[in-house]
């Protein structure tokens, strides 16, 4: 049983010995963990005895371990949406509790919330009572771009429209709760406090047992529940979850998701609107989708009616959801809701909706549209929050009061210009809660994120938060761009919880295999994963052999290190490299060689090839178990520290540098072997893997062996082959002699026992595509199995004693013609090969752009 080292049994008011943390609240701001007057809560008294019992030592190890799980997760948030900006995601080892009674008014409120945005957006786009009667400016919703024309009565036939609903809230000074924003277009967050509430789990055990905390499996069941039960089709219910792709700020939890709920991750480009219904093309054909969770914002869902320069969305989607053969949850057009203006008038609607207050209140918020409000708004800017109307990519809130003269400036001219598309809210100073910093607890502002989900008529709340803290003491503004890190959210129960997971829910199972659920995209890119990897593999192993060479003890000739130089230009294709005249006698190689190893932008080195293979991981990272994305981060890691370990003229060896790097690539082999399903992915990956090592040594082997040297220098060429090749043991031992050319040639080219060799990889794709294209039940060969057939009768044709002959030019012609031939039977294979199964089209784009800016 896992254990955090902590003895519950203590009772709550006999303090550690020795209490090591210190925690001193901020005057003026209400602290979740201490009153004003400086007592513990009785809430939190139990939590903190614990963690004094830990001390500071035994904290930050927690830190570190959860960083570590995190880290191997592949845990991570791109703020902006660019792949060099993502960072880890944060989680502090303190948790942030929350009372069964304070719950209980703050689930309450959630629920009904829900319910009364729910009652909103099927107004706006259905009669649009709120407007006619004058509860609501035209402008503020006609006006909005979330507002969306083209879905005006698309309202299916449901108990609710809203399916998921995100709220932020802080706790004032006074202690109350109030809601400063609402997420309802693609509400995120849920994924990663199911992450946070994992990893707790993890390095604290005992003490989140315990504590009777709250499970978060009744949210996510609700959630699948309610998903399957949206299908307008017959049958069992396909669902999916439509992602941007591997750049999006949270694709991290979307993959997560998919893997927790079991549903294909699927991209615009792998969906298609057929007959009035909307499919997703996998290998096997198209699956029809009678579901999607999407994660894409409202205007890039189609590029037909809605955005036309859209390349995340679903030509056509729009046509199918009229049709009602397609449910989308949250519905397009709900990011209306998002308008913070809507704040402001929230107690005339609940009023007008419910006849009654909401139970949570909306913080204070004045929208500049508003002539008094503006004038409000403009002569107390100091002490305001303002948030544009429309949310766009890496803009956050602004307090005035930590404005520059000349921010202040800009921001007044930008209020004026457009003053309908901002608002003001009060500056309520969020709540402090103790936040884990390095050697002891500081307090830091926090922002909750509530999550509710549609259910039986009503709405579940999950029991649990995303918790955000401020990465400053003093920050009013609390968001991941800003670098906040995140809480796990202890909601506590008056009595022990029962044990929940979504195995508790039976679901019928969809007919036809598993692996039929893959996109061909996600199949093209463990394709190219095989490939990178192999393509990587490869090369370092003939840098690490070259490294070894030339810092042996003995001083190579001339025409072997010229020849070895340029086998690494040849086979890495990163020409001219060594390759580029004039070659000066005695030209140190070595920084041609780093380039060739660190220069990311230099096509066809290693880490090239590494960050090549990565991205087609992140493509395809739902199908990699979890030993594979802790390989993945230990070969970051590599990458990120192989610049300072391959510095000029270091006197380490350069060669033991790359040890890692194969290392982690081996790993990542043997993981695809001992752990990935014997499926459509698998094969590909493996396809990919055999076609490249298969051109990689014919590379290698045409510029080592072709060439003709004296006896001495011949068997070091065929000793650094035999070592690229792993087998100069295996070669010593069979024989019990130097290395002879034919000898050498028959255990690289032709040794089917050998699972390095030439006749091996072309073996295994032959069985891979007997596999693929239907085994036995087709007598038909495909013009890619024809080829490959080609390939290998060439191979088994040969013979070594003619391979290793010379002629009079210092060549080994037939060795080269046979290996040349094999290189273009297998390069038009791999095309053969990508033409079949991968898709290539483009989704079509309107013609005619008809979105403009606000600024047009």
């Amino acid at each position: 049983m896992a254990t955090d080292n902590l003895t519950p049994t203590q009772p709550p008011s006999v303090a550690a010995e020795p209490a090591a943390l210190e925690y001193r609240p901020r005057t003026g701001r209400y602290d979740e963990a201490y009153t004003d007057t400086g007592e513990v809560r009785p809430h939190w008294q139990y939590v903190l005895n614990a963690l004094d019992q830990l001390g500071p030592a035994g904290l930050e190890s927690r830190q570190r371990k959860a960083q570590r799980i995190l880290r191997d997760d592949g845990a991570n948030y791109n703020p902006t949406g660019g792949e060099q900006q993502s960072r880890e995601w944060g989680l502090d080892p303190v948790p942030l509790l929350i009372g069964s009674e304070d719950w209980s008014h703050v689930e309450a409120g959630l629920s009904e919330r829900a319910e009364l945005f729910d009652l909103i957006l099927r107004d706006l786009y259905g009669p649009r009572e709120l407007i006619k009667s004058r509860t609501l400016p035209p402008e503020l919703v006609l006006g909005h771009s979330g507002f969306l024309r083209a879905c005006s009565g698309l309202g299916a036939p449901n108990e609710q429209q809203l399916i998921l609903h995100a709220v932020d809230m802080v706790r004032g000074p006074d202690g109350q709760i109030q809601v400063v924003a609402d997420r309802t277009q693609a509400p995120s967050g849920a994924g990663y406090a199911l992450e946070n509430r994992m990893v707790m789990s993890r390095i604290l055990p005992s003490l989140i047992r315990d504590s009777q905390v709250h499970r978060l499996a009744l949210f996510f069941q609700a959630l699948r529940r309610k998903l399957n039960s949206l299908s307008p089709n017959a049958g069992s219910p396909r669902v999916v979850i439509l992602t941007p792709g591997a750049y999006s700020e949270t694709y991290f939890e979307h993959t997560y998701l998919a893997n927790y709920l079991g549903y294909s991750l699927v991209q615009g480009g792998d969906l298609t609107v057929r007959d009035g219904y909307l499919w997703m093309k996998s290998l096997d054909g198209l699956h029809r989708v009678d579901v999607v969770l999407r994660r894409v914002d409202d205007t890039w869902c189609d590029p037909v009616e809605l955005r036309g320069d859209s390349h995340l969305g679903v030509p056509g989607l729009l046509e199918v959801v009229r049709a009602g053969h397609v449910a989308i949850a949250n519905p397009l057009g709900s990011g209306v809701l998002e308008n913070p203006a809507l704040l402001k008038f929230m107690p005339q609607i609940s009023e007008f909706f419910l006849g009654r207050q909401l139970s949570l209140a909306s913080t204070q918020t004045w929208w500049l549209g508003d002539p008094e409000d503006r004038h409000f708004a403009l002569d107390n800017l100091d002490t305001l929050v303002f948030k544009g109307t429309q949310r766009r990519p890496g803009q956050h809130s602004i307090y005035g009061a930590e404005l520059s003269d000349s921010q202040r400036k800009s921001l007044l001219k930008e209020l004026m210009r457009n003053p309908a598309g901002w608002v003001a809210q009060s500056a309520n100073l969020p709540s402090t809660v103790p936040v884990w910093q390095s050697t002891d607890l500081t307090p830091r502002p926090t922002v909750i994120r509530g999550f509710a989900v549609a259910d039986e008529g009503s709405y579940t709340v999950m029991s649990g938060a995303l918790t955000r803290v401020a990465g400053k003491d003093n920050q009013v503004v609390v968001s991941n761009q800003l670098g906040a890190t995140s809480k796990d959210t202890w909601v506590l129960a008056s009595e022990p919880q029962r044990f929940t997971t979504l195995r508790d829910q039976q679901t019928a199972p969809l007919t036809g295999e598993q692996s039929s659920d893959l996109p061909s995209r996600v199949v093209e890119n463990l394709f190219w994963m095989g490939r990178y990897s192999e393509r990587a593999e490869s090369s370092t192993r003939l840098l690490r052999t070259v490294f070894m060479q030339l810092n042996s003890i003995n001083s190579l000739p001339d025409s072997v290190r010229q020849q070895l130089l340029q086998s690494v230009t040849e086979v890495t294709g990163t020409r001219p490299g060594f390759f580029a005249p004039p070659v000066k006698e005695g030209l140190d190689p070595e920084p041609e060689l780093i380039s060739v190893i660190l220069d990311a932008n230099r096509y066809g080195s290693v880490c090239s090839n590494l960050n090549a293979m990565l991205n087609c991981t992140e493509e395809a990272r739902e199908m990699l178990s979890g030993d594979t994305h802790r390989v993945l981060s230990d070969l970051r890691d590599t990458i990120r520290e192989l610049p300072q370990q391959l510095q000029p003229g270091s006197l380490s060896a350069p060669e033991e540098a790359l040890d890692p790097v194969i290392t982690s690539l081996l790993a990542l082999s043997g993981l695809s072997q001992e752990s990935m399903i014997r499926g459509f992915g698998w094969r590909f990956l493996e396809m990919g893997r055999r076609l490249e090592r298969t051109l990689q040594s014919t590379l290698l082997l045409r510029s080592l062996l072709v060439p003709v040297l004296d006896d001495d220098q011949e068997q070091q060429m065929l000793e650094a082959a035999l070592m690229c090749g792993e087998v100069l043991v295996t070669y010593r031992r069979r024989y019990r002699s130097q290395p002879e050319m034919r000898n050498a040639l028959i255990l690289l080219l032709l040794d089917r026992s050998n699972p390095r060799s030439l006749q091996y990889q072309l073996s295994q794709l032959t069985q891979h595509l007997y596999e693929l294209q239907g085994g036995d039940s087709t007598s038909l060969l495909s013009p890619e199995r024809r080829k490959l057939l080609e390939a290998r009768t060439l191979l088994q044709l040969s013979d070594a004693d003619q391979l290793a002959e010379q002629d009079s030019d210092g060549q080994r012609v037939a060795l080269d013609i046979m290996l040349g031939q094999l290189f273009i039977l297998l390069t038009e294979t791999s095309n053969l090969i990508a033409g079949h199964y991968f898709e290539h089209q483009r989704n079509p784009q309107r013609l005619v752009n008809t979105s403009w800016s606000d600024d047009e």
